[in-house]
């Protein structure tokens, strides 16, 4: 794990550039924008105070939004976890899954999402996730405390079985649009 910020490598770039509409002519450079979100990510930042050798926070901001509401992040989530799964050796798709659910506590004065998990005392959210053998993290979702792991979990795995059978045709799409 690297203790720094440091911007993406051109393989990495390539992994998940045909993700990103590159045609399109634009006045940013997405892999600046990319990059922006990572620093975002790793440092804590406010958007407002991100530095001026960045794009303009609104800028970042806006295609943040935007990919974030097409599912962008969760394509090259899942199709990261799959490329990383075939060079250990292993197939694609796992076939077995672990779910979890953790409760966090919260500020006072946060309303959204709220609520007190009475087996654990905690009044706040409640986090849960999918992952694989390997520790690889396939789908999360956040809601409130108070509610039951077994009914939180089941459409994180509706969500898990469609992006198994989707996953597979949407990254050889994006593979095969891709111009070099």
């Amino acid at each position: 794990m690297t203790k720094q910020w440091q911007p993406l490598t051109d393989p990495q770039w390539a992994a998940i550039s045909p993700f990103f509409d590159l045609r399109r002519k634009r006045t940013h450079n997405l892999r600046h924008i990319v990059d922006a979100l990572l620093w975002l990510l790793r440092t804590g930042c406010q958007w407002r105070n991100l530095p001026s050798h960045w794009p303009h926070w609104q800028a970042v901001y806006y295609y943040f939004d935007q990919w974030k509401q097409a599912g962008i992040f969760e394509q090259i989530n899942a199709a990261l976890n799959q490329l990383d799964r075939q060079q250990a050796g292993r197939a694609s798709h796992p076939s077995v899954l672990c779910i979890d659910s953790q409760s966090v506590k919260l500020h006072p004065m946060i309303c959204e999402q709220r609520g007190l998990d009475g087996n654990k005392r905690i009044n706040g959210r409640k986090r849960t996730l999918i992952v694989d053998t390997q520790g690889r993290l396939w789908v999360a979702d956040v809601s409130a405390a108070n509610e039951a792991d077994g009914p939180l979990a089941v459409p994180l795995i509706t969500n898990m079985l469609w992006r198994v059978r989707s996953t597979r045709k949407a990254f050889r799409s994006k593979i095969e649009d891709r111009t070099f």
